[in-house]
């Protein structure tokens, strides 16, 4: 094959396992989304008791959905390990169908009144299975990405993993909302809400089958006869990649969670938590908090791959610490806009917020894969961002509960986004810059 016939396959192959990266992730967080959704509007009152108050009942939900962020670095270690020594695509396809099946049993699941106590422990073990294969989902969808870019565009091509975040959330969202517009509200407390996730196992099938027809092509076979050498010299050496990451790399992996507990723990405040206090404490309907929560999704993602282009163009610790400081300085409006409960007004503090959360995000997948080297990067990558993950995402809602219970004032949790995005700054800034490496 000649030079020019040579690289439009090159690019094609390059195109095909980024979409294939952007569908498995939009799937997997449309699962993980759809849960902190139904935790906000619907599981206070269905898997709790009756006798609850409000608060309380919303605050016993919103832990069930921590327990998912419990479980992700459990799941960076599990998946981090099998996809260091078996391959990023058997990895990823394992996380899918763990996540699919999960999710469809949370929709077939019966509420406090049919199963008691054991209603809310059924949950929270299905909860736990999500966060297990959210926790390895990430590093096969960006690692594929990542290491089939070509050179000076690893940044680019690893956001495509990065939007499935924002396309979970509009999949998640509007869902929801066509849910509750075609059912009465009666019905969709009764049954509504479960189809969104029901309809999960027809969407895991549907990436199951691109990312088994992707494993033809010849790019791929090579890879993954490149990969059975490895994992011959691994099994010689008997060593486990994430034992090896963690006694190698613990500055970095540290430095990796506290880089994402900004982007993690806002992201959650203003796209779960704001959706539970719109409704509950300014009295909007559901269906407005959720189109704004949409819309702005929508709006924020090209920011994304731009942001992420930017780091392959001129580092990714100063576009990182960029959205940092920015993200905390746009703390204290936000929730000043969203206060006054105007749809424009909140829809685009929501806009705003998150496009300033993914001058963070979008770099993060190809800074985190450049940290480590080839042998350990879905274990030492996966560690450093579920960690993250655990240490703010998942404890963000209940924080938020509780810290508008204590002060009585939204202005409390606008400081806590502040915390969190200048530990981000911080941990970024000791990093070194890792956009020149090979």
């Amino acid at each position: 094959m000649t030079t020019s016939a040579a690289a439009p396959a090159r690019e094609n192959s390059t195109a095909r396992v980024a979409l294939t990266a952007l569908a498995a992730s939009s799937i997997e967080w449309y699962d993980f989304f759809i849960y902190g959704t139904a935790a906000a509007l619907v599981f206070p009152r269905l898997f709790f008791s009756a006798d609850l108050p409000p608060m309380v009942a919303t605050l016993a939900s919103f832990s069930t959905f921590a327990v998912g962020f419990i479980a992700r670095p459990v799941g960076g270690v599990l998946f981090g390990h099998f996809g260091d020594r078996m391959g990023r695509k058997k990895a990823l396809v394992t996380a899918m169908l763990l996540m699919g099946g999960a999710t469809t049993l949370v929709g077939l699941l019966p509420g406090y009144a049919t199963l008691g106590v054991f209603a809310p422990i059924i949950l929270i073990v299905l909860r736990f299975a999500q966060g297990l294969a959210v926790g390895g989902q990430w590093g096969g969808a960006a690692l594929l990405a990542i290491e089939s870019a070509p050179p000076g565009q690893r940044g680019f091509y690893g956001s495509f993993a990065q939007l499935g975040v924002p396309a979970g959330v509009v999949l998640a969202n509007l869902v929801f909302l066509l849910m509750a517009d075609w059912v009465d509200p009666e019905a969709f407390q009764a049954w509504g809400w479960r189809a969104p996730f029901v309809a999960s196992i027809a969407l895991v099938g549907l990436a199951l089958y691109v990312q088994l027809k992707l494993e033809d092509t010849p790019e791929f076979k090579a890879l993954a006869d490149a990969e059975e050498e490895r994992q011959a010299a691994e099994a010689r050496r008997n060593r486990s990649p994430i034992l090896q990451a963690l006694t190698q790399h613990p500055r970095e992996i540290l430095l990796a969670a506290g880089a994402f507990v900004a982007s993690n723990g806002c992201f959650y405040i203003i796209i779960t938590y704001v959706v539970s206090y719109a409704t509950t404490h300014l009295h909007l309907e559901k269906s407005t908090v959720l189109w704004a929560v949409l819309l702005g999704s929508l709006i924020s993602a090209p920011s994304l791959p731009f942001a992420a282009s930017l780091s392959d163009r001129y580092g990714r610790r100063g576009v990182f610490m960029l959205g940092a400081l920015l993200s905390a300085a746009w703390a204290v409006p936000f929730f000043l806009m969203v206060d006054t409960a105007s749809f424009g007004l909140m829809l685009t503090a929501i806009a705003i917020g998150l496009i300033l959360l993914n001058l963070m995000y979008g770099p993060q997948a190809a800074l985190f894969a450049e940290m480590f080297s080839v042998e350990l990067r879905y274990s030492g990558a996966s560690m450093g961002y579920q960690l993250g993950a655990i240490a703010a995402g998942g404890f963000a809602p209940m924080i938020a509960v509780a810290l508008l219970e204590k002060f009585h004032t939204s202005l409390a949790i606008s400081g806590y986004m502040v915390v969190l995005s200048l530990i981000s700054f911080v941990s970024v800034f000791l990093l070194s810059e890792t956009n020149k490496r090979s």
